[in-house]
């Protein structure tokens, strides 16, 4: 009998944590493909890479992937823009919505928050942290927020240490026990698209394509919509 061989190495934003756990990864597996996934923040990984790590493929934030391009780190005839997603509010389920229909609206909901959580290392921290002194709320929200290294923001809600929780709506999608309040307010809303490639030193090249062939399927595009997310291609 011999050995299987050994997984496809991944590294993908979280941001498309549950479309792949709900089909593309059993997709994959189903076609005979195993995977080893390092799930994290895009700047996370672009660090990791930075620092010698390797994978097969990647799935990050498009100005990231313009950078491995121009580093010549990955196959750029390979690249596959997968997803867009938008920025949202989430709270814990069962409490009420509160009202971020417009940008006056989101900043007094805010500022009556308790607190809010959010992540330092995220595309969605980033973009928070920026957008609170563009809504003159820094210091009011900073001095009672949650703000985590990295991970699932939506969790904090769960265990009450923030009322109102802040990332891409497909992440908070991905916890248990939340309810999505909404996408920001359009003026204060960005869309972000993220995408995969393979890169040049994988050794697993193969599974690395096979696994990228099934970013851009239908049922791929109905997961990704399922999970709060927009097909990009």
């Amino acid at each position: 009998m011999t050995d299987a061989p050994p997984p496809t190495q991944l590294k993908c934003a979280l941001v498309v944590r549950g479309a792949f756990d709900a089909h593309v990864i059993p997709a994959f597996e189903a076609a005979g493909g195993r995977t080893a996934i390092h799930w994290a923040p895009t700047t996370v990984i672009m660090k990791a890479l930075e620092a010698g790590e390797t994978a097969d493929a990647v799935l990050v934030l498009s100005d990231a992937m313009e950078r491995l391009i121009a580093e010549n780190r990955v196959e750029p005839e390979t690249r596959v823009n997968a997803v867009r997603s938008r920025y949202g509010l989430a709270v814990k389920a069962g409490a009420p919505h509160p009202d971020i229909s417009t940008v006056e609206a989101l900043k007094q909901t805010l500022l009556a928050a308790r607190s809010v959580a959010y992540s330092r290392t995220g595309a969605s921290g980033i973009y928070f942290a920026g957008l609170l002194p563009r809504l003159g709320l820094a210091e009011a929200v900073n001095a009672k927020a949650t703000i985590i290294p990295q991970g699932f923001t939506a969790e904090k809600l769960v265990s009450g240490e923030a009322d109102i929780a802040v990332q891409q709506i497909s992440e908070l999608m991905v916890v248990p026990g939340i309810e999505v309040v909404g996408p920001f307010p359009e003026p204060v809303q960005e869309v972000t698209t993220f995408a995969a490639a393979i890169l040049r030193n994988a050794t697993d090249r193969a599974g690395a394509a096979r696994f990228l062939a099934g970013l851009t399927t239908p049922e791929a595009a109905d997961a990704y919509r399922a999970s709060g997310l927009e097909p990009a291609f």
